[in-house]
């Protein structure tokens, strides 16, 4: 299989594609530091901001200005965590952590760009955008058909400026235009949507170091998660449960996002809710008629969904308290 990936949900994405022995692809941050010693640097988020001009610091210098948004300066295992913002110098003083680096608290617009980079230049990209829901959940992800021009010449720009001598995939978090994270390799949870011949392209990129994909079929594609509460153990629906939500109309794939015989507080979860499964597809409403299907599979009382108000999942953070 191609993909080096750790979450075994996803490799029904890769395990068909043939690929040379000893090429390595990486879906995780600790994999693409390891094998990229020169571009590892991209994973400390204060010389990302310092590489585009933007006030920041690490803790201790004091900001001319408040808000700012404060964050580890590296953090390969749940980039977000440890993340606030801080509104005064005294909040700022009482809040100091080694470690941790301020930048401008941004408002724009998220976007995530996944990119194949030959030998630092831009050859293909694509964006998403998230739906967010509440402590740190997402309701679903889009994946734009249409690109987003500003955003594009952005990293083309600070690509060719900062990444000469590398091929690979990238990642990109930008809020309004300016990069946030960045990470040697790609989104693998809706890979699936970018079209027909992608993971081929990918093997391509890494075997051969070029980017050969017509992407003549670009559509919208949705990536919709289920969540249920924390607190409580979970299992997977049965294979015959999972066979009817893949054969529902516009689905793509089906993901059950979690380990049978892992303790739940070992899964990197948001605050909010448990991510049970995620369902790909072509087709919002689609998705969330396999989003319903798909709870069936699951205790009905312990099912979050967006329409609902907090109070479960307010009972769920008590319960972990």
């Amino acid at each position: 299989m191609p993909v080096c990936e750790r979450d075994p949900w996803r490799n029904q994405y890769f395990e068909a594609v043939p690929c040379p022995g000893g090429v390595l692809i990486p879906t995780d941050d600790p994999d693409s530091w390891n094998w990229y010693p020169d571009h590892r640097w991209i994973y400390d988020k204060l010389r990302v901001a310092m590489s585009q001009g933007l006030p920041c610091g690490p803790h201790g210098v004091l900001p001319e200005r408040f808000p700012v948004f404060s964050k580890p300066m590296i953090n390969l295992k749940g980039m977000g965590i440890g993340s606030r913002i801080i509104r005064t110098a005294a909040e700022f003083d009482q809040c100091y952590t080694p470690g941790h680096m301020w930048m401008p608290f941004l408002t724009g617009a998220h976007v995530s760009t996944d990119c194949a980079v030959e030998d630092g230049e831009v050859k293909w990209s694509r964006q998403a955008t998230g739906k967010t829901w509440d402590d740190g959940m997402f309701e679903y992800w889009t994946i734009h058909a249409d690109g987003e021009p500003a955003v594009d010449r952005v990293l083309a720009d600070w690509v060719s400026r900062n990444m000469g001598g590398y091929t690979g995939m990238m990642n990109f978090e930008t809020i309004d235009g300016i990069i946030i994270e960045a990470h040697l390799r790609f989104a693998d949870q809706w890979c699936d949507l970018y079209g027909e011949g992608w993971v081929e392209a990918l093997v391509r990129l890494y075997r051969d170091g070029r980017w050969l994909f017509a992407d003549n079929d670009r559509r919208d594609g949705y990536s919709v998660p289920l969540f249920a509460g924390h607190g409580r153990r979970y299992f997977h629906p049965s294979t015959e449960h999972q066979a009817k939500v893949l054969a529902m109309p516009g689905v793509s794939s089906l993901q059950i996002t979690f380990h049978e015989n892992k303790p739940p507080e070992d899964h990197p979860m948001p605050p909010g809710g448990f991510r049970v499964g995620i369902v790909n597809a072509t087709d919002l409403e689609h998705g969330f008629a396999a989003r319903r299907k798909l709870a069936e599979g699951f205790p009905a009382e312990a099912i979050l969904w967006p329409e609902e108000n907090s109070a479960a999942r307010a009972h769920g953070a008590a319960h972990r308290a």
